[in-house]
């Protein structure tokens, strides 16, 4: 029965069922964001992520650097830590550019393989339990520059490598890319666009039949090759944000926007070609040493599995930050939803900017 549990959670995974090869989530931890600002805004930086934590949200952004270069890492567990999320970046200003590296790993660790513990006479073998990793990893490489010398305008490319890993029992490879770019309008206003996997990212599994065949009594697990390929289909996110002055010590950044998702979802607006989710954020910033922040995102229609009825569900987010000359030390919560779960997960991220410290 274990055995069968396991080729059944294993089949849905790969998604063997369909018969397309583009998957709706396909590479869905790269869309998670880095850097507790932004997350504990909601994600509403698409305009404003002006440092090394830019190329999660648009490496556009990475153009802000104005010296020198920023190292960054951030820390996250979902889920009561049944899953972690970590991140790395450093970004070098370069004679006409930023250029910046990224490393993104999201895993469940030290899940029980027990497919092997009951021989084929019935016996229990505590012994034969063994674990493995379930892994996704990308490195991401960006550039930003502002094109044709315009200043009003930065551009940013990431291309990106992705790897999978699902213990020894399969793998798989993908590689893509992301475009963004930031328009600074002489209002103080700024507009900014982040198109994810613009050219589509392509991932190829490989699959340990050696490996299979023992949790399935040596039966041939062979999918198609159409099923061992799959491709992440465009997203895009827009987004306005703007500076106000309440007086020489305290700012309010507001930003909103427009996530659209080339697909069918459960998004409050959605159609066959498209459906558009909106978001919200704000920080409060006092002396550019101490922040607030609030957000929300995710909005969607769900149907209550107690009464059955349409309900909107949305994540919110908050988060505190400070700040002391080139070092900065951020904090976010956020929820997996109102009306849905109350999971609660906890993101805390170090940035270093080593242009601050030379300019003191």
């Amino acid at each position: 029965m274990m055995k069968k549990y396991f080729l059944l959670a294993f089949s849905l995974l790969f998604g063997l069922s369909q018969s397309q090869i583009i998957r709706k989530y396909s590479n869905e931890f790269l869309n998670i964001g880095a850097g507790a600002r932004g997350l504990a805004m909601g994600g509403a930086v698409i305009s404003n992520q002006d440092d090394v934590y830019a190329p999660m949200w648009n490496p556009a952004g990475l153009m802000a650097i104005e010296r020198d270069w920023q190292g960054a890492a951030m820390h996250a567990e979902y889920f009561e830590s049944i899953a972690k999320y970590d991140y790395l970046a450093y970004a070098k200003v370069l004679e006409e550019g930023v250029f910046g590296v990224s490393i993104v790993r999201l895993g469940v660790d030290n899940i029980l393989n027990t497919t092997q513990m009951i021989d084929a006479e019935g016996n229990i073998d505590y012994d034969k339990i063994t674990k493995f990793s379930q892994s996704d990893y990308a490195a991401i490489l960006s550039y930003a520059f502002h094109p044709a010398g315009n200043p009003k305008l930065d551009v940013g490319v990431n291309a990106k490598i992705v790897y999978r890993n699902v213990g020894k029992f399969a793998s798989g490879y993908g590689f893509g890319f992301d475009v963004g770019a930031i328009y600074k309008a002489d209002n103080g206003w700024k507009f900014g666009g982040m198109l994810r996997d613009a050219t589509t990212t392509v991932n190829f599994w490989s699959i340990n039949q050696g490996e299979l065949s023992t949790i399935v009594n040596g039966e041939e697990f062979n999918p198609a090759p159409k099923d061992k390929m799959e491709l992440t289909m465009p997203k895009l996110n827009v987004g306005a944000s703007k500076v106000f002055n309440i007086n020489s010590s305290l700012y309010v950044l507001p930003e909103a926007g427009i996530n659209v998702d080339f697909a069918k979802t459960a998004a409050l607006v959605s159609t066959d070609f498209a459906s558009l989710t909106p978001y919200a954020g704000a920080e409060l910033g006092y002396q550019k040493m101490i922040f607030v922040r609030l957000g929300v995102n995710r909005f969607q229609s769900i149907t209550d599995i107690e009464d059955l009825k349409r309900k909107v569900s949305f994540q919110p987010s908050a988060g505190i930050g400070i700040k002391y000359r080139g070092l900065t030390l951020d904090y976010a919560i956020t929820n997996s939803g109102i009306g849905g779960s109350n999971f609660y997960s906890n993101f805390f991220s170090l940035k270093l900017d080593m242009g601050a410290f030379r300019n003191d």
